[in-house]
This record gives C-alpha cells, structure tokens and sequence, in this order.
C-alpha cells in the first residue's frame, strides 16, 4: 500500500516501509531524554528470613514480570508487618514494600501491579495469607505441579478486608 504527500501541485509515492524507516531514524536522532521512557515499576523491598528458599522463587517472579527486588535477610518478618501496620493474621513467609503499599506473602505479580494501577486509599497493602501451594513461589517442581485455592486479600487501614481476586 502506498502514502501520498503532496508538496504544492507534486504528488509522491511513499511506501509504508519508507515512512516507517524515517519514523525510527528520527527517533533514533533525538536526544535521549526526548524519547518516551518505558514505564518503570517501582522497587520491591523484600524483608524474609536467611532460611527461606521460596521467599526467592517469589522474587524471580516478579523479576520475570517486570519488577526490581531488593532484599532484606531478617530472622522475624513480624516485626516489619506490624511495623507496617499488617496484622499477623495475614501473615507469610515474606513482606514487602511497594509504592507506599505492604505485600506480605506470595501475591502474584499481576495483583501488585493491579494495586499499583489503582492506588485504592485508605489501604495498608494485600496479602495472601500463609504459603498455599500454586502460589507464585510455592509452584515449584516439587509440589508437581499441585494447586490450592487462594485469595488475594485487601487489608484497609482500619483493620477491616476484603477478597481482592481469587484464585482457584
């Protein structure tokens, strides 16, 4: 399929191929800073125990989806959950701090960035509770390949929850 621009009474075939060419080249020329940067994710702080190889499995994930991790090795995850306001009836293996929002335990990738996207208030984070197989790092070949339903939960600030996105 061919283009046509027109310059006073000329006419010009252009190949869609040709505008696309110049479309990259230019954008290529242009300085750096003048490009669109692709959207960055936020750090994920992990706060999980020395001992703990699922804590990492879950971290790969969201490394393979995008996110940048950054851990912190301490022998009781309580402290931080509480320190951030997450009762420990929520509690897991691991907890983590992203864009001003707790993550205790093995919340897939997607619902953090679905928390990201739209900033709820009055929300401390999401949870998932214990450590259910399936669950973004306790997927592991030693389970083979086994399931249990999980929720994702909401916990607000005044203490109160809700399912966020279910998993079965």
């Amino acid at each position: 399929m061919k283009a046509f621009q027109t310059s006073g009474s000329e006419t010009t075939a252009v190949s869609r191929r040709t505008m696309l060419w110049v479309a990259a080249a230019t954008a290529l020329a242009l300085p750096r800073g003048a490009r669109a940067a692709p959207t960055q994710l936020p750090l994920v702080e992990v706060w999980k125990s020395p001992t703990c190889g699922c804590c990492g499995d879950w971290m790969k994930h969201l490394e393979a989806n995008g996110f940048t991790t950054k851990v912190h090795l301490i022998n009781d995850t309580a402290i931080i959950r509480r320190g951030l306001h997450l009762n420990d009836k929520y509690g897991s293996c691991h907890t983590a701090l992203v864009g001003g929002y707790a993550v205790e335990g093995h919340v897939p990738a997607r619902e953090i960035k679905r928390l990201l996207k739209e900033k709820p208030q009055a929300v401390v984070g999401i949870a998932v509770p214990g450590m259910p197989i399936g669950a973004p790092g306790m997927d592991t070949p030693q389970y083979n390949g086994r399931k249990v339903p999980y929720d994702v939960v909401l916990v607000r600030r005044d203490g109160t929850s809700s399912v966020y996105q279910s998993y079965r």
